[in-house]
């Protein structure tokens, strides 16, 4: 019984001190609001969300990136915050006469590259969306010219409104394509 109390109390005075042990705190987020996500310099490395999106109603073919914290979720789960995923929109290439070219598979040339979107979720990135109508959750969007540097003019209202219907897929486009091409 000695020998039970004693490690009892060897317990208590473990838990005691590491109670009181300086505990670092959590390192900061930084938040931020629609138009002021940075483009990461990194992005290319990431894992691709989809590749050579076809889009025929404004002839342009589109490359989406996607950064590991978000590539590691799972079919059926919403993006966790710390998700970022990077859309480069490129003009398809044209004809003489004005028709997007078509490769020997039959999906559009992919032209000049016009702009790159940004997407990411973080705790409380959503708050202050105006028109609050157009909440997305916690996910914010930004635009930037093809240099990667200069903030395009796009409002992200437009972003917000396209994604707005696919709250059931955690507001992401092909989310389903996604997960059964990653397999």
């Amino acid at each position: 019984m000695k020998c039970f109390n004693g490690i009892l109390s060897a317990v208590a005075l473990t838990a005691i001190l590491v109670g009181c042990a300086q505990v670092p705190p959590a390192p900061q987020v930084q938040k931020y609001k629609d138009g002021e996500l940075p483009l990461p310099a990194e992005y290319k490395s990431w894992p691709k969300f989809l590749s050579d999106i076809q889009r025929a109603d404004n002839k342009q073919v589109r490359e989406i990136y996607i950064n590991p914290i978000g590539h590691s979720t799972k079919m059926g789960d919403s993006f966790p915050n710390g998700t970022i995923s990077v859309m480069e929109i490129y003009k398809a290439r044209e004809a003489a006469d004005g028709s997007p070219l078509k490769g020997p598979d039959g999906k559009f040339v992919k032209g000049e590259l016009l702009k790159i979107a940004v997407m990411g979720k973080g705790a409380g990135w959503g708050e202050t969306v105006t028109p609050p109508e157009l909440k997305n959750g916690d996910w914010i969007y930004a635009m930037y010219m093809a240099d990667g540097k200069t903030k395009a003019p796009d409002d992200t209202a437009t972003c917000r409104a396209c994604h707005l219907p696919l709250k059931d897929k955690d507001y992401i486009f092909r989310y389903d394509e996604y997960f059964q091409k990653r397999g």
